[in-house]
């Protein structure tokens, strides 16, 4: 089985490749309704701590350190496992994040976390 897993601003449109969008930040994004259609589920347990978060502030001279430290508060989150099974029953899937640094956040860590798991599961990326 091909999973086919994408990230994406939340702000930005949809599209009907998106699939099933999953919001994985742990704050709600600001000017987005929480009636939106936008969003079809949040995981709001699968981003990184407030801790975490607030210590990273999007610097990307800590973006190594982010990286490491996320993915090893991944390995104790069970919120990864109901993860997991969401992208497998609804492929495809958009993790949606609302950082404007497109290549430093938290979406794109857990796509990492994310593709290996399928990949240990046989599930072909």
């Amino acid at each position: 089985m091909i999973v086919m897993i994408k990230t994406k601003r939340v702000y930005e449109r949809i599209d009907v490749k998106d699939g099933e969008r999953i919001l994985v930040d742990r704050l709600w994004p600001r000017g987005i309704r929480r009636s939106t259609s936008n969003i079809d589920i949040w995981v709001k347990n699968i981003g990184p701590s407030d801790e975490l978060r607030k210590w990273f502030n999007h610097d990307p001279k800590k973006w190594m350190s982010f990286k490491k430290k996320y993915k090893r508060e991944l390995q104790e989150n069970r919120a990864l496992d109901k993860l997991i099974e969401i992208v497998v029953n609804a492929d495809p899937v958009t993790f949606l994040y609302s950082s404007k640094d497109t290549r430093h956040n938290n979406a794109l860590v857990l796509l990492e976390v994310v593709k290996a798991r399928l990949r240990k599961l046989g599930h072909i990326m």
